[in-house]
């Protein structure tokens, strides 16, 4: 696959979001700040601290934000790795970002006196709430379980959704709005639920398979953040395939999937934009990259992203 070099130097990217101006927004949460790219030229929008991580438009037009509180950093041949729990975690949070002036407010960092570990990514419905996900935390011999949320964008109300999964990571949403999908990095496995309404779903087998399991994979990896394709795959950016290089996994929503290797082991996102869709940005983290492709199917257009 032909890719551009969009830009380099990047300190851990994640969270691209394609802008109506042709610039793209991301994290780079090794730096813990929201950068904006364009025309070569780069721009710090604000420095949150901590993991800035999954990144949203909201229907105000506002930046949302997963922050993760922060890992440890290592470099592995040549390569940034993101690790445990650092010294200096400041705690999980949902963060909104005024992209006019660069001001950051919390919204939230418990879910009933739960505190958030590590907000990894989100996605908004058509009511204007959004779902996302907490990767939870790891530490030398141990790690916090993840969850998946709701919320509403205001600050007023937040709901867990699902809990006691392994590692939650991307998240989206079917083209109808009728399934929520997230990727658990760990396993390697897609799942899907439901929807029968804003943070409600129908539990596949009540009382232990509360989701449905689409897809998991044979071959040793771990799965990132996804997009959702305009015909309903979901394309999850996938890490360290058979201990090698990364890539996006396709998955079609019969749990049938496919994969197409780019040059970095870690693989982390996947966003649509352009005129039809087709254009792809993908992070590479591990080499510090952001890469352009266009890509053989159309991404569906995000609620609120113009």
């Amino acid at each position: 696959m032909h890719f551009d070099v969009i830009a380099s130097g990047l300190g851990f990217p994640e969270g691209p979001v394609v802008m109506e101006d042709g610039s793209i927004i991301l994290v780079e949460i090794q730096h813990k700040c929201v950068t904006r790219l364009w025309n070569g030229k780069r721009e710090v929008i604000a420095t949150l601290g901590g993991g800035p991580n999954g990144l949203a438009i909201g229907p105000d037009g506002a930046l949302y934000c997963c922050n993760n509180g922060g890992f440890e950093y290592h470099v592995v041949g040549g390569l940034t790795v993101p690790g445990n729990c650092p010294a200096d975690y400041s705690g999980g949070r949902i963060e909104r970002i005024d992209l006019a002036t660069g001001k950051v407010e919390r919204l939230y960092d418990a879910v009933d006196g739960n505190p958030l570990r590590g907000p990894n990514d989100l996605v908004f419905d058509r009511s204007g709430g959004f779902y996302f996900t907490d990767l939870g935390k790891g530490f030398s011999r141990n790690r916090d379980h993840g969850g998946v949320y709701y919320a509403k964008p205001d600050g007023s109300f937040i709901k867990e959704v699902d809990y006691h999964h392994i590692s939650p990571n991307g998240c989206g949403l079917s083209p109808d709005g009728h399934t929520l999908y997230f990727a658990d990095t760990m396993t390697a496995r897609l799942w899907g639920f439901a929807l029968t309404g804003p943070g409600e779903y129908t539990p596949h087998k009540p009382p232990f398979l509360r989701g449905r399991v689409i897809t998991g994979q044979a071959e040793l990896c771990y799965f990132d953040s996804l997009a959702v394709a305009a015909s309903g795959n979901v394309c999850v950016a996938t890490i360290l395939k058979n201990g090698g290089l990364g890539g996006i996994t396709t998955i079609r929503p019969d749990g049938h999937s496919s994969f197409v290797e780019l040059p970095d082991p870690f693989v982390t996102n996947i966003a649509f934009g352009g005129k039809d869709m087709h254009d792809a940005w993908i992070t590479a983290s591990g080499t510090g990259q952001l890469l352009k492709t266009r890509w053989p199917e159309a991404g569906l257009k995000l609620n609120y992203n113009a």
